[in-house]
C-alpha cells in the first residue's frame, strides 16, 4: 500500500530526489559556461557552479579510472543537461512567481515535476553502464554516497 503523501511531505520527498540525482538548485551566482569534454562536438550549455563541483566532487569520491572516464562523461553530460534544464524551469517559475494564477503555479509546478522524472530517467540509463563498470569497492563508494539520500516518509 502507498501512503498518501501530503504537500509538506511531497515537498520534502522531491528534494531529497533532487539531491540523490546530484541536480541543485540555482544559485545566486549566474550561470557559467563549462569546458565541453573533448568527445562532445557540441558546445557546451550552462552549467549550475554547484552542480559542476559536485561532478568533481563525485568523480574523485568515485576515483574513475581513465578506463572508466568515457561513461563517466557520459554521467557528467546527463547531470549537467538536467541542472540546466531544471534551472531554466526555476527561473522561470520565479520570474512568474508574483503574478501567477493558481493554474499557473500547478502548470508550473508539473513542468518542474516531469523534467525531473525525464531526468532521472536520462540518469538512469547513463549511471547503469558506469556502476557496471565500477569494482567492487568503487561499487561500495557509490551505494554510501546514494544511499544517505533515502527519505522515510514520516508518520
Amino acid at each position: 500500500m502507498t501512503p498518501h503523501l501530503t504537500r509538506p511531505k511531497h515537498s520534502a520527498l522531491a528534494a531529497a530526489l533532487l539531491g540523490a540525482l546530484l541536480l541543485a538548485l540555482p544559485s545566486a551566482a549566474p550561470a557559467q559556461t563549462a569546458p565541453a569534454p573533448a568527445a562532445q562536438a557540441a558546445p557546451a550549455a550552462p552549467v549550475i557552479p554547484r552542480v559542476e563541483a559536485r561532478i568533481k566532487s563525485l568523480h574523485r569520491s568515485l576515483r574513475i579510472t581513465a578506463a572508466q572516464e568515457p561513461q563517466w562523461q557520459a554521467v557528467a553530460a546527463v547531470m549537467r543537461d538536467n541542472a540546466n534544464a531544471m534551472h531554466a524551469l526555476i527561473e522561470e517559475r520565479l520570474g512568474k512567481g508574483k503574478t501567477m494564477a493558481a493554474i499557473d503555479d500547478l502548470l508550473s509546478y508539473e513542468a518542474i515535476a516531469e523534467a525531473h522524472a525525464a531526468g532521472v530517467k536520462k540518469l538512469l540509463s547513463a549511471f547503469e553502464p558506469l556502476y557496471a563498470s565500477l569494482s567492487d569497492a568503487q561499487k561500495k563508494r557509490a551505494d554510501a554516497l546514494f544511499r544517505p539520500h533515502i527519505v522515510k516518509p514520516s508518520s
